[in-house]
């Protein structure tokens, strides 16, 4: 006798109800594993190391790996910012200005936008696995309206919110996925939109060598006078100045005419 598989109203075959706790499990699984990679680092305290004090401290060890081996420290830059970009912590500006300091702005600019994208596509694809559309859908038909829009004209709104530094940077890997934003338009969005703070950031940071060995030498006679409280201090408004801001809100806001123009041109339809 033939086996008749269970079929569902659409009359595709039925998960069986052994599986179906599974298969939602699975889906949580990529958030797990950043979650208790976040506990881990703050636990440790690893993320402390990501600072200005760290690079003062160990500037001439940094200096001589780089020139040693630049490729190997390419690489070790680009994995600590995705792991900071994927793990959502502090320092990912820090790290953009760094990555200018030690490579200069091709070089850091470049790398900065590979290890930005890669780690925001990273906890994109995680949020995405475990929540889905599904939180949109529970949210009402306000909010599944809203979100119907924003992926109507995903990549004008994601460049805009990328282009705009006054947005969270983790906020804005997260929100796209709760979404449905495709996994292409994330990335391509992405990649372009941080273009212009990014080689901005490298471009000020090659120019912070002065910067940086003032605060050496700060650094090192504290050290010396047997002081215990000795830190390393930057003044982030040197390089977030309300001109470079202006400019990059001005970027964002080119990157919403296509919207307008689309609105404009649907409503001259629905009059005509």
């Amino acid at each position: 006798m033939a086996r008749i598989e269970p079929q569902t109203d659409a009359g595709g075959p039925l998960v069986h109800p052994e599986k179906a706790p599974w298969a939602t499990l699975r889906r949580f699984v990529p958030v797990a594993l950043v979650v208790l990679a976040m506990v881990a680092v703050f636990a440790t305290g690893l993320h402390r190391q990501v600072s200005l004090e760290t690079l003062v401290r160990h500037r001439m060890a940094i200096d001589t790996f780089v020139d040693d081996y630049m490729a190997l420290a390419v690489a070790a830059f680009i994995l600590t910012y995705i792991t900071t970009v994927a793990l959502s912590l502090p320092g990912s500006f820090l790290l953009s200005i760094t990555g200018g300091i030690l490579f200069g702005t091709l070089i850091g600019g470049l790398a900065t936008v590979v290890a930005a994208t890669t780690g925001a596509t990273i906890i994109f694809l995680a949020a995405r696995s475990a929540c889905g559309e599904s939180i949109i859908r529970r949210a009402g038909p306000l909010a599944a309206k809203i979100a119907e829009g924003f992926r109507a004209d995903a990549f004008s709104y994601l460049l805009f919110l990328r282009l705009v530094p006054a947005f969270p940077f983790f906020l804005v890997n997260l929100a796209p996925a709760l979404v449905g934003v495709r996994v292409p338009t994330f990335v391509a969005a992405t990649a372009i939109g941080i273009v212009p703070a990014t080689f901005t950031f490298s471009f000020l940071g090659s120019g912070l060598d002065s910067v940086i060995a003032r605060q050496e030498s700060i650094y090192r006679a504290c050290l010396a006078a047997g002081r215990s409280d000795c830190t390393v201090t930057f003044d982030h408004s040197m390089i977030l100045t309300p001109q470079l801001l202006l400019a990059l809100a001005a970027l964002g806001m080119l990157a919403l005419i296509p919207i307008v123009v689309k609105r404009i041109r649907a409503r001259r339809i629905q009059h005509s």
